[in-house]
């Protein structure tokens, strides 16, 4: 009778597994250590583009009344501008500056068009990328984002007055003054001037969700964030 020697099945024992498991670990944890940074200086400098060429959006969209936005204080774009950055400092009124998916064929009252918030479809043909700046206090802004593409940014606005010594610099947050001399102005007919300059401060946001912004998280990154990824300098004329 023959009879087969015993054959040892191949294969990783527990404790090899285990080394083999922390090795990866150990490797995993290095590579994170290396080039965490760079790739969040990456998305940093692509949120820094983006903001960059959403700066002139925000600069015409506060000389813009859009039907729905008259009130008793605001009846030209100038007015509009005025109210917006002086309140820009509070959370209620924070400034939002984005891109949504556009529906060209259908056009809302106040001129933009209504959010495509379905996936898919090509650019140009199925959906419109529309750039535009709401307030948080407005209802059809947490419509848009339903429909965001990209980041949202938030601005806070601060208006630059002229000092002698050192000429155009920031002056008081929520406060609109006579840039010349810095008296504070109440209404556009109390503005003299022609014309308001402030610096936007763009900020970029953690989370872009409807129960974000309705919550108390964000009204509290509003009231203490300091470190804007993006600032320039912009003008509204009469």
């Amino acid at each position: 009778m023959n009879t087969r020697p015993f054959s040892r099945q191949s294969g990783f024992t527990l404790l090899e597994t285990v080394i083999a498991i922390g090795v990866l670990a150990v490797l995993l944890t290095a590579f994170m250590y290396v080039f965490g940074p760079a790739m969040s200086g990456i998305r940093r400098s692509i949120n820094v583009q983006q903001a960059d060429r959403l700066a002139s959006t925000l600069e015409r969209e506060l000389s813009t009344l859009r039907v729905g936005q008259e009130t008793a204080d605001i009846k030209t774009g100038f007015d509009k501008s005025f109210q917006w950055i002086s309140q820009s400092a509070e959370a209620t009124n924070a400034i939002f500056v984005y891109q949504y998916r556009g529906d060209p064929s259908k056009q809302r009252a106040d001129s933009t068009l209504e959010p495509v918030t379905r996936s898919g479809g090509t650019a140009g043909k199925d959906y419109t990328v529309q750039p535009m700046v709401r307030r948080l206090s407005d209802p059809l802004f947490l419509k848009d984002i339903a429909a965001l593409e990209g980041p949202v940014f938030f601005a806070k606005c601060t208006q630059l007055v002229f000092d002698k010594g050192k000429g155009m610099i920031l002056g008081s947050k929520g406060l609109i003054s006579d840039p010349r001399d810095g008296t504070p102005v109440a209404t556009t007919d109390e503005y003299k001037e022609a014309v308001i300059a402030f610096s936007a401060e763009f900020y970029s946001m953690p989370a872009n969700t409807e129960s974000y912004f309705a919550g108390a998280a964000f009204k509290k990154r509003y009231k203490i964030v300091k470190d804007p990824i993006f600032t320039r300098n912009l003008a509204v004329r009469r």
